[in-house]
């Protein structure tokens, strides 16, 4: 597993990791900071291994609440959005903007499965990340196949083989708290093409018959989003800069 396991950092990740600020479970103290503007500067100030984990423990967070453990095995040099979604989505995230992008790809237990997890921190006020949230529950823009986010597959890993036409499920949220949109996307680590993915949601459903859904991917994509969602949360209302 170790082998497998093998770490791909950006340099500007590192850089977060080594000089970074830490972060305080005392939100009481001088200089704390809370929700969305603490936020804002997590993408620089809070150190990978808490923003990307290196294993995640997913409680019931399988099919039938079975239990799940993910380990990470890439995270991509921090950047701009560039070519990290495909045109469309691109042009709906547009009006938020992109301030950076960071991207960790996981694999389960039995390495069979591969998910990218992504924290897009946007240049957005809190009116604008409202609206855009109210857009994608409006037009149920999360659960459209021409909106789905790209995988990072990384050279040397079991998500090498991790493309577009490897999709299987995914989840995607317009944060409202914070100037974050957070998404994964999950795909077998075989490489195999996926001709129907399917959203998260409906792949969890019970009864769900296609190939994610039988899988687990639906669970992978939304356990894997659910995580990283509620630790960027905790952090935002407790993030206390102080030398590292």
């Amino acid at each position: 597993m170790a082998a497998a396991a093998c770490l791909v950092l950006g340099a500007g990740l590192i850089g977060g990791a080594v000089t970074g600020s830490v972060l305080a479970d005392d939100s009481d103290g001088p200089g704390a900071r809370h929700g969305f503007a603490a936020a804002q500067d997590m993408w620089h100030s809070v150190p990978v291994d808490q923003l990307f984990p290196p294993t995640v423990q997913g409680g019931g967070a399988g099919p039938g609440g079975a239990d799940r453990t993910w380990t990470r095995i890439a995270v991509a040099p921090d950047g701009g959005c560039g070519n990290a979604f495909d045109p469309l989505l691109r042009k709906v995230l547009a009006p938020v903007g992109c301030e950076r992008l960071l991207r960790a790809t996981y694999t389960d237990a039995t390495q069979s499965h591969v998910t990218t997890v992504g924290l897009l921190f946007t240049k957005a006020d809190a009116a604008a990340m409202a609206s855009l949230a109210r857009r994608f529950d409006r037009e149920r823009l999360d659960r459209r196949t021409d909106l789905m986010p790209l995988p990072y597959a990384a050279k040397g890993t079991a998500a090498a083989g991790f493309g577009a036409g490897q999709r299987a499920s995914w989840a995607i949220s317009v944060l409202t708290d914070a100037p974050v949109v957070v998404y994964a996307v999950s795909g077998w680590a075989d490489g195999r093409t996926v001709d129907t993915p399917q959203p998260a949601e409906d792949a969890m459903e019970s009864g769900a018959t296609t190939a994610p859904a039988q899988a687990g991917l639906g669970h992978e994509a939304q356990g894997l989003a659910d995580r990283a969602e509620r630790g960027l949360r905790k952090r935002a209302g407790t993030a206390t800069e102080q030398p590292s």
